[in-house]
């Protein structure tokens, strides 16, 4: 249902220098701008619960402790067109509230209007998980948003 949503109501990406990063409710998406040309095996990926590396051509991209933690045997890495690296990250903590400030601790941070849109944007994926009958991928969100939205589980139905 994620892809779906995701789909309909596009990423919130945070750019970096070597390209962006963006996040659902259960993924991490990276992708790294790299020289035309570059084949599969000039690129070395460790992709860890909670560490991640990636060289290219020899030359270090990023390596650190990872924001968050992942589920280190179900993260991939791709190269598309011999142009773009795509990692994807699968979050141990599926939360609407865990909304990632950052790639790595200290590094690659999502500037306040980013982060803002990204916690909007997780609390919207909760609500369409949570109302599979309507369509939020087009909706505005104001008030309480962060860490994941109001919590309406107390309420009777």
């Amino acid at each position: 249902m994620s892809v779906h949503f995701e789909e309909r109501s596009g990423a919130i990406p945070c750019n970096t220098p070597w390209g962006s990063w963006y996040q659902t409710m259960e993924e991490v998406f990276i992708e790294v701008n790299v020289p035309p040309g570059t084949s599969g095996k000039e690129v070395k990926c460790i992709l860890g619960s909670k560490q991640i590396e990636l060289q290219v051509k020899g030359k270090e991209i990023f390596k650190g402790k990872l924001f968050g933690t992942t589920v280190s045997d179900e993260g991939t890495w791709t190269l598309e067109d011999k142009s773009l690296i795509r990692i994807v990250l699968m979050k141990t903590n599926r939360e609407a509230g865990n909304c990632w400030a950052s790639l790595l601790e200290g590094e690659y941070c999502a500037d306040a209007w980013v982060q803002d849109q990204m916690q909007r944007k997780l609390t919207l994926e909760r609500f369409q998980r949570e109302n599979p009958g309507f369509d939020f991928s087009g909706a505005e969100i104001s008030g309480n948003f962060a860490g994941g939205g109001p919590d309406f589980s107390s309420l009777q139905k």
